[in-house]
């Protein structure tokens, strides 16, 4: 089998071979198939919901299926079991290992230096983090960072591979006037020569990626890493574009591709396994997975999903408004219902143009958490203030003085200077010196072993308690539940009922700190 050159590759090539009746099943060449189905195919489409239980029972057919790796987890999988579902997620991680078919690769992902908070954490919360991913079982480890710093993810990769585990390194993917290819060649080139990783990732969080992109980014991220270094891409269906755009990254070279299985698949989630695993074959490519065990996943997850009147993922039409704001498909659902719980239907499509707005003034981060969040919650402010800028989230303003790394181009001026006049004036340039937090906490927890130690360094409140409880009780995996947010409701009531204050707003995973002055 012979893959089409990229001057060569067009949809209608493409339909010429289908038309054709595919190529020759005789390819020597395999694309693997990394699963999502128990990560972010349940944290995109049913909010992190899935319980271990669902697990166990998903776990024999998906581990004998013939994937590559198996994603289990990134910080998310351990801030919605402990705060919502009332399980303990170590424990769940050790349980998957103990019960997955031998020789199973499971993924583990972290996030640049704050895991599961929104600010930076000590140094030594991070490197424990890993080792205990790496003691739990994990034996592939990944890092990315929203503003692709690899000062943010350099020390976990390589502390990582240090350990023994296959690392990953993931270039977030944007669409904007700063994310060009020389970019990605560039910050391809300065993982693999820092860090030393395994494989890359092309992780496409918000569904940007386009076939004709592809044309030009694969090759340019090939050119950076070599031939012999894997690549894989992760992306999902936001747009209706995700199967074709794999389909292009299959034919210019790519080695893995990230899907789920339907029907927790489409939609927010990734292209389904079932009909890419299709397509490809269709084109001549091996793809070593077991179908009959893959549709036994199907099978369960639909009776879950109807036992539970959980979400199931539906294919989508094109979106092209989506380009423009970018927004992660669970914060776009939630943003259009909280906004009719706050009376203001009629300012949605308001706040997508706005998020584009505030988007590009902050020198287009990548949407992503943390950074989706922030700027969405700067442009739900401005749009039922009336007044840009007038409320400035803290968040907002670490983000324009450096805290999280460095923005790759400059913030626009005028918003700037309102940014850091009505922001909170405790936070000052440049990123603090963060002291170790361990020893506090063993001190303040003696009795708790580091698993949960690290769980308190990430999550705050009683919520660790509050587990604990529920699973001494017999009870893990009962906690309500509670799916979606109130952000917008909480926004407003701030601004309608209150002149001055700083104000700490909890919206499902998502943690905002408010600073709304008075009248000068």
């Amino acid at each position: 089998m012979v893959a089409l050159k990229p001057e060569e590759l067009s949809t209608e090539s493409l339909a010429e071979i289908f038309a054709a009746g595919g190529r020759p099943e005789n390819s020597e060449r395999e694309i693997k198939i990394i699963d999502t189905t128990l990560r972010d195919a349940h944290q995109s489409i049913w909010a992190t919901r899935m319980r271990t239980e669902h697990m166990m029972d998903l776990l024999d057919d998906i581990t004998n299926a013939g994937f590559e790796h198996v994603d289990l987890v990134a910080p998310i999988q351990f801030d919605v079991p402990v705060r919502y579902l009332r399980e303990d997620p170590w424990e769940r991680v050790r349980k998957v290992h103990e019960n997955a078919a031998p020789g199973t690769k499971f993924r583990a992902m972290v996030r640049s230096r704050n895991l599961a908070s929104f600010d930076f954490l000590p140094d030594d919360v991070i490197h424990a983090w890993v080792e205990r991913l790496y003691a739990n079982g994990f034996r592939v480890i990944g890092a990315f960072d929203g503003l692709n710093d690899i000062d943010n993810i350099a020390d976990t990769l390589i502390l990582a591979k240090e350990l023994g585990a296959e690392t990953y390194g993931c270039l977030s993917y944007c669409l904007s006037p700063v994310h060009t290819d020389q970019l990605y060649i560039d910050k391809a080139q300065e993982l693999v020569e820092r860090t030393d990783v395994d494989r890359i990732m092309l992780k496409d969080a918000g569904g940007l990626l386009t076939p004709d992109r592809m044309k030009t980014l694969i090759p340019a991220i090939r050119s950076a890493i070599g031939e012999d270094l894997p690549l894989e891409v992760h992306t999902h269906s936001l747009t209706g574009l995700s199967p074709l755009t794999y389909i292009y990254a299959a034919e210019l070279g790519v080695d893995s591709i990230h899907t789920s299985i339907a029907p927790l698949a489409n939609g927010q989630g990734q292209p389904a396994t079932q009909a890419l695993a299709r397509d490809l074959r269709a084109l001549g490519y091996k793809v070593n997975i077991d179908d009959e065990r893959v549709d036994n996943v199907s099978k369960k997850l639909q009776e879950i999903a109807d036992r539970e009147d959980k979400p199931v993922g539906k294919p989508r039409a094109y979106d092209g408004v989506h380009y423009m704001h970018q927004l992660p498909g669970g914060m776009l659902t939630n943003f259009e219902s909280q906004l009719a719980t706050a009376g203001l239907s009629d300012r949605f499509e308001d706040l997508l143009y706005e998020t584009a707005r505030v988007r590009e003034e902050l020198a287009y981060p990548i949407m992503i958490t943390p950074f989706a969040q922030f700027v969405g919650t700067q442009a739900v402010m401005n749009v039922i203030s009336g007044e840009r800028y007038s409320v400035v989230p803290n968040e907002i303003k670490k983000y324009a003085l450096g805290h999280y790394g460095e923005p790759l181009a400059p913030i626009d001026p005028d918003a700037l200077e309102k940014i850091k006049k009505n922001g909170s004036h405790e936070i000052q340039e440049g990123r603090p010196e963060l002291e170790p937090a361990l020893p506090g906490l063993k001190e303040q927890y003696p009795d708790d072993d580091i698993d949960t130690i690290l769980l308190r360094a990430n999550i705050p409140g009683n919520n660790v308690d509050e587990m604990k409880r529920f699973v001494a009780e017999g009870r893990a995996g009962q906690g309500e539940g509670i799916a979606g947010g109130e952000l917008t409701k909480l926004v407003q009531k701030i601004y309608e009922t209150t002149t001055t204050g700083e104000f700490h707003l909890k919206s499902d995973d998502l943690e905002i700190n408010l600073t709304k002055k008075g009248d000068k």
